[in-house]
This record gives C-alpha cells, sequence and structure tokens, in this order.
C-alpha cells in the first residue's frame, strides 16, 4: 500500500518546523527570496525557476504560489524527501532527484530553456569550495541575461571578531523569535524510519543518505569573489540577520 497525502503533509510540516532551528528567520527568508524570483521575472510569461536543495519543496511551493505561471522545479539529492513533496504539493511542482555538482547533475533536470531565476537556501554551503566554484559557472550558463540566483546561507562577515558578533546578534534574535520545536534534524529522520507508513518510500532511499558534507567555509568575499569569476555581473547581500544571509548574483 502506498503513503497516503495525510501521511506526507504531517511528515512534510514536521519537516518545516524543525527546520526553523538551523534557519534564522527562516520564513522572512523565504519571502526576500520570493521577492527576488518575482522582481526579476516580472512581465515573463512562463518563467523557469529551480530550487537546489529543495528538500520535500517549502520554498519552492512558496514561489509556485507567488507565481502560479511559472514552472517551478525543486532539486535535492533525498528521494524520501522529494516523495514526500511531491505527494503533499502535486503537481505544484516538479521534483528531480539530482546531487548538486555531480556530474552529469544538470541533464537529469531535464531544463528545456534557459532558466530565469535559480534559489537555494541553507544547502550550498554543504559544497566545497571547488564544487561550489564549479557549481556557480554551471548555473550562470543556465540563466538568462537578467536572470538570477538568489543564495540564502550562513555566509558569516570576514573579520572572525565580526563573525563572532554576528553570531551573537543572530542568536539573541533567534531567541526573541523562534517558536521552540523540540524535534531537531536527527530526530526527525529517526522518527521518520521508525514510521511503518514511510517504509515504501525509505526503501528508495538506500544506505547512503545524503551525500557527503563538505563544509566550504567561505566568508562573504569568497562568495562574491567566486560569483564574479562564474560571470555574474551584479553580486552582493540584498538581507541579512546576524551571519545569516540572502546573496543576490544578477546575470
Amino acid at each position: 500500500m502506498g503513503v497516503d497525502t495525510a501521511t506526507a503533509t504531517r511528515w512534510v510540516e514536521r519537516w518545516a518546523h524543525q527546520q526553523q532551528r538551523y534557519a534564522i528567520d527562516r520564513l522572512e527568508r523565504f519571502e526576500v527570496i520570493t521577492d527576488l524570483v518575482e522582481q526579476v521575472t516580472q512581465g515573463r510569461p512562463a518563467p523557469l525557476v529551480l530550487d537546489l536543495g529543495s528538500g520535500p519543496g517549502c520554498l519552492a511551493a512558496r514561489i509556485a504560489e507567488r507565481l502560479p505561471a511559472a514552472e517551478v522545479v525543486a532539486v535535492d539529492a533525498d528521494p524520501l524527501l522529494l516523495a514526500l513533496g511531491s505527494l503533499h504539493y502535486g503537481t505544484t511542482l516538479r521534483f528531480a532527484e539530482a546531487v548538486i555538482g555531480a556530474p552529469g547533475w544538470l541533464d537529469l533536470l531535464a531544463l528545456d530553456r534557459p532558466v530565469d531565476a535559480v534559489v537555494s537556501a541553507t544547502a550550498l554551503h554543504y559544497l566545497s569550495a571547488e564544487t561550489l566554484r564549479r557549481v556557480y559557472r554551471e548555473l550562470a550558463g543556465l540563466l538568462r541575461p537578467g536572470g538570477i540566483l538568489v543564495n540564502g546561507d550562513h555566509i558569516g562577515p570576514d573579520s572572525a571578531r565580526i563573525s563572532e558578533l554576528a553570531s551573537a546578534v543572530g542568536r539573541r534574535y533567534a531567541e526573541r523569535n523562534a517558536s521552540p520545536s523540540p524535534e531537531d534534524w536527527e530526530s526527525w529522520w529517526s522518527g521518520a524510519a521508525a514510521d511503518p507508513e514511510l517504509a515504501p518510500l525509505l526503501s528508495d532511499r538506500g544506505q547512503e543518505g545524503h551525500p557527503r558534507s563538505e563544509e566550504n567555509g567561505l566568508t562573504l568575499t569568497g562568495h562574491l569573489s567566486l560569483l564574479r569569476d562564474a560571470g555574474f555581473e551584479h553580486v552582493g547581500t540584498v538581507w541579512q540577520v546576524g551571519p545569516s544571509r540572502v546573496l543576490a548574483a544578477v546575470r
């Protein structure tokens, strides 16, 4: 028996809730990213948007809701998260399984035209600096002139002391504004593994799970340098709380 929509919805909602622990003002960041995509795609009849490291598609769905004429592709390496998102969001999104930066990963997305916007939220820091350099270049090649890459992630200042202060500000902000959640990343996955209703989806996941994290540790200047080298003409921070930033790069 397959997994029903109600089960998928329950686990997607639990995913969104536990993710609040790891992203300062996560929902506001999503709004900022969506604002940027909407601004850049104004007047385009059928924008094509990629969400990299989408998980079950929470950010992608927000963009699709704001831009109903857009084709939004949610890209992730985990088949369980993609299956839960597909059951929960239905045909609102197109889901694609791919390991970002792996050889041939772009071919798996089945793109038929230039991309208008690429977004990512707390995912690209897992890539090594060299992999990210290559990915930025690949994305610059996918985007139409005037298209945008938006990366919302943990990106610290260049100064170690200022980075410490930014982290303290972010921590205080989270304490004041975050809704408490007893669930974290590990407990979500443990709970999913113990849920017999998810067994059909977990059987497709295999033993390896997520790709190995390489954690690039790049500061703001490091990201901006890689983006400029990749061919993005206009790059910079458009939103920040503590060390949490939204970077925009326009092709």
